[in-house]
Parts: C-alpha cells; structure tokens; sequence
C-alpha cells in the first residue's frame, strides 16, 4: 500500500513558477514508477510527466516540454514537478500518482495509487 500526498498548490501569475512535491509512504514506494497528470473543469484527466524509479527515464506531455521537469529523491521517498512559465491554460487540479511497471504510462488507469490532487490557478 502507498499514500501519496501532494502539496505545493496555490494561485500565480502567468509567467511565474511553482513546484509541487508529492510525498509517498510505503516503504516500497521508491520501487514505483511515478507520474503527474492535471484535470481542469469539463476535461478529461490528463498526462503531464512521468519518471521511472531510478529516475532515469522522463517522459513529458507536449503541452509542457520545455518548462516542466519532473524528478525524484528517493531517500526521502518524494517526486517533485518544477514549473516554469506557466500559463492560463495550466490551470487545473493536479495530482500524482503511482504505477508498479518499470515504465512511464501514459494511461492514468495503469495508476496504483493516487494522491487527493491540489490545484494550481494560473492567471492572466
């Protein structure tokens, strides 16, 4: 079992950066493949980034490549989204989650685990 919880939320303006930090319990959680996905209102749950365990293979959404990075710390068993540049069309609640494969899935019904999400407001 593995509890993800995410935190680094709130409100910006377009342009500026956030990072949001998902913290896992478990004491397996360092062996999950992880990933981020955002939904905003009236839309589907979609793909943002995603990492394996060791960390050593990324993948990210089109939308974000370029000023999104994704990474991990295992020691402290934490997976991290920086964004930078963030625009309007960001806005949305974003959460992460857990997958036990050895790779990156896009697919968020390949997810284990889920953290509750937090929001993140871009404005104009």
């Amino acid at each position: 079992q593995v509890q993800l919880v995410e935190s680094g939320g709130g409100l910006v303006q377009t342009g500026g950066s956030l990072r949001l930090s998902c913290a896992a319990s478990g004491r397996t959680a360092s062996l999950y493949a992880m990933g981020w996905f955002r939904q905003a209102p009236g839309k589907e749950r979609e793909f943002v980034a995603g990492i394996t365990s060791s960390g050593v293979i990324r993948h990210y959404a089109d939308s974000v490549k370029g000023r999104f990075t994704i990474s991990r710390d295992n020691a402290k068993n934490t997976v991290y989204l920086q964004m930078n540049s963030l625009k309007p069309e960001d806005t949305a609640v974003y959460s992460c989650a857990a997958d036990r494969s050895l790779v990156v899935t896009l697919d968020p019904k390949n997810y284990d685990y889920w953290g509750q999400g937090t929001q993140i407001t871009v404005s104009a």
